[in-house]
């Protein structure tokens, strides 16, 4: 039922099969690395340096989060971790895990088989919390937000992709409590509606959530808030809030900390997860909501697509910023209007 992998610098076992489901009797998804890379850099590059963390993981799964925390970020980060997950089989396989990797007694770690929300509620708060489910993050937000501390850090991953793009309106009206069609920039607007929904449910407890950074890969949104307790920057949180392409309510704020995005990229070792962090570098240095789709354009114009990297080189010329966007292969970001960008592609 089981097999034995590693990912980082931990070993695991994890179920045999290969089609990823919430049917799975633990549940792994071993494209999820790439998350759980970034949440490890993230954490070595905040500022301040994060000390003494208490750190709550719902959803613990086969504790492979838990497991990197504990072997790859530097001892004095974490003070505690708390672990669980609502399934016995996963918490014995949790147990089996810590055991293969000399972890099993390690008296930072708890583990704990409840309820989500119940294990939440029962806390008495974290400085950083995880909520990586299989598909919407909707029913763990309430108690998450209530229990993250000032200061803290919230990591939300939403794989409901489908309803947060719009192929289903109505499932993204209801869940998100917004507007988006499939289109041009529906990886970016649903990427927004996912921050802004987070921000709203913090908002009714004085907690301004500021995304610092937040992204897109293949079947899922990912998103870290660093909260803040007040009034006020709940208040010039949702002045960021507003409609894009006529769709919305969205975040329209910045969707990173471009010094932490630096750091992260200077952090990374060699490989895709580095390369995917010097096209963020480039990105977030740019901030500005909803890019330009140069695939897009052409086909409105009836020609062949123009070289990005000549469309790039030419705004800057004019003292523009620009850059690509991991949101979109075709497009890119800039401060420019768009009818400027239009002519300087058709001056070309």
């Amino acid at each position: 039922m089981f097999t034995q992998i590693a990912e980082g610098d931990v070993k695991l076992f994890v179920p045999k099969e290969t089609k990823i489901s919430k049917e799975l009797p633990v549940f792994y998804n071993p494209v999820m690395r790439r998350n759980r890379d970034l949440s490890i850099l993230l954490l070595k590059a905040l500022q301040p340096t994060p000390v003494n963390w208490v750190v709550g993981l719902p959803l613990a799964g086969t504790g492979v989060r838990a497991m990197r925390f504990l072997k790859e970020l530097p001892s004095q980060m974490i003070e505690r971790i708390d672990v669980n997950d609502h399934s016995k089989e996963a918490v014995d396989l949790i147990k089996e895990n810590l055991k293969l990797n000399n972890l099993l007694g390690d008296e930072r770690i708890n583990i704990s088989c409840l309820d989500a929300n119940t294990f939440l509620q029962q806390s008495t708060g974290y400085h950083y919390i995880d909520i990586d489910p299989f598909g919407s993050p909707n029913p763990f937000l309430d108690r998450s937000i209530v229990r993250l501390s000032r200061g803290g850090i919230l990591a939300i991953s939403a794989t409901d992709t489908a309803a947060l793009c719009g192929a289903y309106p109505k499932v993204c009206r209801r869940k998100y409590w917004a507007e988006n069609r499939k289109g041009v920039r529906q990886h970016e607007r649903g990427l927004r509606i996912l921050i802004r929904k987070v921000q709203l449910i913090a908002a009714q407890y004085d907690k301004a959530l500021i995304p610092v950074f937040s992204y897109w890969h293949e079947h899922y949104f990912r998103v870290f808030f660093r909260c803040t307790k007040s009034r006020e920057e709940v208040d010039k949180v949702l002045r960021q809030q507003g409609e894009m392409d006529g769709f919305g309510p969205l975040w329209l704020g910045s969707l990173f900390d471009p010094s932490l995005v630096v750091k992260m990229h200077d952090l990374a070792a060699q490989g895709e997860t580095k390369k995917f962090l010097a096209l963020l570098v480039e990105e977030s240095a740019v901030n500005v909501a909803r890019y330009f789709d140069l695939h897009e354009y052409a086909q409105r114009k009836g020609r062949n697509p123009p070289s990005t990297k000549a469309v790039i080189a030419a705004l800057k010329t004019k003292g523009y910023q620009a850059a690509r966007t991991h949101l979109c292969v075709t497009g890119l970001i800039s401060d420019a209007p768009f009818d400027v960008i239009e002519k300087v592609i058709e001056g070309l």
